[in-house]
C-alpha cells in the first residue's frame, strides 16, 4: 500500500516538473504549424492567384501594420508593441538560422567558395519563395501582436457574460430550474472553436482585415456562449 502511494506522489510530482516543458513544446509545435501553414497560403496566393505577387503580400503588410500602430496609438502604446513581435518572431526563423544572413552576403556578389556557389545558386533559384516566406512571416507577426492589443477586450466581455450566466445560475438554484448538461457543454466547446478557428482565421486571413468589426463580433460572441456556458452549470457543486 505504502509503495502505491509513493508511486502516486512521484508520478504527481513528475506530472509538475514536466508539465511546463510539455506546454512550452505544445506553444512551440503550434506556432510551427501556423506558420507552415501560413507560408502555403502566401506562396498559393503569391504564384498562382495574385497577378501582383508578392507586392500584393506586401501591401497587406503595410496595411496592417499602419492599422496596428494606429490601434497602440490609441490604447498608449508606441509602434514597437507591433513591431516587436513581429521582428522577434522574424529574427527567430530566419536571422538565428542564418537564412537571412546569407541572403546579404550572396546580395554583395563578393567571391565564395564552392560549397558557398552551390548554396547561392539554390538560394537565387528560390528567392521569390524564400522572400514570400520573410514577408509572411512579419505579416503573422504584425497580426498577433494586433490581436494580443484585444486581450482585454475578450477578457472583459468573457467576464461580463460568467457574472451574468452566474447570476441565473443562482436564480434557477433559488427558484428550482432546469439545467442542462447538453447546452453547457456546447457553450463551452463553442468558445474553444470561436477562439481558436476565428483566431487562425484573423491570422492567415489572405486580404485586409477589418480588425475594428471582425474582433468585437468575436468577443461578443464569446461573452455570449460563456453567460450561456455558466447558466447552465450544474445547480449543486
Amino acid at each position: 500500500m505504502s509503495s502505491r502511494n509513493a508511486a502516486f506522489h512521484d508520478g504527481a510530482l513528475a506530472g509538475v516538473l514536466l508539465s511546463p516543458l510539455k506546454l512550452t513544446f505544445s506553444l512551440v509545435l503550434g506556432l510551427a504549424a501556423l506558420l507552415l501553414c501560413a507560408w502555403i497560403l502566401d506562396w498559393t496566393f503569391v504564384f498562382k492567384v495574385w497577378p501582383q505577387g508578392i507586392e500584393r503580400l506586401r501591401e497587406l503588410l503595410a496595411h496592417d501594420l499602419e492599422q496596428g500602430v494606429a490601434l497602440a496609438a490609441r490604447q498608449g502604446a508606441g509602434a514597437g508593441a507591433i513591431t516587436a513581435p513581429a521582428n522577434a518572431l522574424y529574427s527567430i526563423v530566419f536571422e538565428a538560422t542564418g537564412v537571412h544572413d546569407m541572403g546579404t552576403q550572396f546580395a554583395n556578389g563578393a567571391a565564395l567558395s564552392i560549397p558557398d556557389t552551390v548554396i547561392r545558386r539554390s538560394y537565387v533559384s528560390h528567392r521569390e519563395s524564400i522572400d514570400a516566406a520573410m514577408v509572411g512571416t512579419q505579416l503573422l507577426g504584425v497580426r498577433a501582436a494586433i490581436v494580443a492589443r484585444f486581450a482585454p477586450l475578450l477578457l472583459l466581455l468573457y467576464s461580463v457574460g460568467a457574472a451574468d450566466g452566474f447570476t441565473q445560475r443562482a436564480i434557477r438554484r433559488a427558484c428550482g430550474g432546469r439545467e442542462s448538461a447538453g447546452l453547457y457543454h456546447r457553450a463551452k466547446y463553442l468558445q474553444v472553436a470561436v477562439l481558436g478557428l476565428g483566431g487562425v482565421c484573423l491570422l492567415l486571413w489572405p486580404g485586409p482585415v477589418r480588425w475594428e468589426l471582425c474582433v468585437p463580433l468575436g468577443a461578443a460572441l464569446l461573452g455570449g456562449l460563456a453567460s450561456v456556458q455558466w447558466a447552465y452549470y450544474k445547480k449543486h457543486m
